[in-house]
């Protein structure tokens, strides 16, 4: 076997798979999965992915809400060195259609489970019908029979045609340098941007994050409800993987139904990640008499006060933080259990092992000073390796061997860093990245808008939301609900804005409007 770090997902699973056949990996609330039943199930999915014509390096779409299949197609693809491609379940018809022609998708999998969002059957059929030259082979559809899409009957039927060690012979071949999955993010354009993530970088990070700050035991059961097309869920379960230990998620977030398997499965790990979810959680009636003695470790990322209030909530658990982005493999600071709880509030630790951060002035790109602020740049084995056809961008985002992640940030002495925001033009909407140029120009073709301006602005259960600031025609007006309404259907709901202002005047520099001042005004305004 291949020293860890050099090793494929897929090879990361099956060691896993034959050192603890019989524990459980995965629980949903009413499915469970061992090591050993979710490698036979994975098998399968490989080889109806193979008869379906898929071949190592091709792209796959995934389009579900979280669910068993979900990871039994991940796995899959990973057995035969495709490519998986998770897709953000809130996208509406022609932020899916982008994705899937950027992205080069020849088979897109998706289920009947209706999401918050949407009936993912009638979003890929309004997909496709709004692109001529998608050239999606396939669409299978897991659930109740669909026309249009494969059913999963004659899907798994497939797996007939092809042996288990067919499978192995092609996991053989693949290295830890190929593609494992790409995921999308949104950055300072409107269309987002594929991030490639290889191998050699993802295994690595699942293993220091369970060796070097959670030291996860085959009897710990980690929860972690995120979304599946997020790191903040797949990263998790390389860590579980690594150690044997159970990865517990959910079809849809829920906060009475999570407080019942928390109790009920005795988790030792939380992993809410972001404020909206912990808050939901403390918040529910069931809170105070659910037992949660169990857990040992939580994971969340706000403001300190915030983080303050989860850790009083949890008194039994260590409240830690982390800072990464999806470029980086999910997280590459994370705070150790043995830090002091200041410590734990104020910063999200230091690096990995293997991974280098500075601080750099973003003009000069000279480097800053100790707790002087900065940009965060980042460097080592788990930084990707350059935006999915995107030249330009990539041209802008490395200089000199450093990945500029355009997040301000500081270093403290004892080389913790301290998150400050974004340098980028971006929004960080209870986890999800939102351009704001892309809301800027859905409002900009409102009949009375000449000119608006999108800000982040804090809230206390999605961590920030958008603002628009607006210059009407002369002689026309519009209002905070008129724009909202101008944006339902049109973008997904995340990123419709919270909040409209009116401007006659704006904040300019000698070039350019000062954003900084926006959010000034707006914090004035709320003071």
């Amino acid at each position: 076997m291949k020293q860890d770090i050099e090793m494929t997902f897929g090879a990361f699973f099956l060691q896993a798979a034959e050192r603890w056949p019989s524990l459980d990996f995965l629980i949903f609330l009413d499915t469970r999965h061992t090591y050993e039943s979710m490698r036979v199930s994975a098998m399968r999915r490989a080889a109806s992915f193979l008869v379906s014509g898929i071949q190592p390096g091709e792209h796959v779409g995934l389009l579900m809400t979280n669910c068993p299949v979900y990871i039994e197609c991940l796995l899959g693809l990973q057995f035969i060195g495709a490519i998986a491609v998770p897709i953000n379940a809130r996208y509406k018809a022609h932020e899916l259609a982008y994705v899937l022609s950027n992205a080069e998708i020849e088979i897109i999998v998706t289920h009947d489970l209706i999401s918050d969002y949407a009936d993912f059957g009638d979003l890929l059929l309004a997909a496709i019908a709004t692109n001529d030259m998608l050239s999606v082979a396939e669409m299978v559809m897991f659930g109740k029979p669909r026309i249009g899409f494969i059913d999963d009957d004659t899907f798994d039927a497939r797996a007939d045609q092809i042996s288990a060690q067919e499978v192995l012979d092609i996991l053989a071949t693949v290295n830890a340098s190929d593609t494992s999955i790409m995921l999308y993010t949104s950055g300072t354009t409107a269309d987002p941007k594929g991030c490639p993530l290889h191998h050699g970088m993802l295994i690595p990070n699942g293993i220091n994050m369970n060796r070097s700050r959670y030291f996860l035991k085959p009897t710990d059961r980690f929860w972690a409800p995120l979304p599946m097309f997020h790191m903040a869920s797949i990263l998790p379960m390389l860590c579980c993987i690594d150690a044997g230990a159970a990865f517990l998620s959910m079809i849809h977030f829920e906060p009475g139904l999570a407080l019942q398997i928390m109790e009920e499965e005795k988790v030792t790990i939380a992993f809410p990640c972001f404020p909206m979810v912990t808050a939901a959680l403390i918040n529910h009636v069931d809170f105070g008499y659910r037992d949660l003695s169990n857990i040992r470790r939580i994971n969340n990322s706000a403001a300190p006060d915030v983080l303050k209030t989860f850790q009083m909530a949890f008194p039994q658990a260590v409240q830690t933080a982390a800072y990464g982005l999806t470029e980086s493999g999910g997280v590459i600071a994370f705070n150790h259990p043995d830090e002091p709880l200041r410590t734990r509030l104020t910063t999200c630790g230091k690096p990995m092992p293997g991974l280098d951060v500075k601080i750099m002035d973003p003009e000069t790109l000279t480097p800053r000073v100790t707790d002087e602020k900065g940009e965060i740049w980042l460097r080592g084995y788990a930084i990707f390796k350059g935006y999915y056809k995107s030249p330009e961008k990539n041209k802008e985002a490395f200089y000199d061997g450093w990945f500029r992640t355009g997040d301000l940030g500081t270093l403290t002495p004892g080389g913790e860093i301290e998150y400050h925001g974004r340098l980028k033009d971006m929004l960080k909407v209870g986890g999800e990245n939102v351009a704001a140029i892309e809301i800027e120009s859905l409002l900009s073709q409102h009949a009375a808008v000449k000119m608006v301006q999108v800000i982040g602005v804090p809230d206390d259960h999605l961590f920030e939301v958008a603002c628009a600031y607006v210059e009407c025609h002369k002689g026309q007006t519009v209002n905070e609900q008129d724009l909202i309404l101008f944006c339902q259907g049109k973008i997904a709901g995340f990123k419709i804005p919270r909040y409209v202002r009116n401007v006659h005047v704006w904040p300019m520099s000698s070039t350019k409007i000062q954003k900084y001042i926006l959010r000034e005004w707006f914090d004035d305004e709320a003071a």
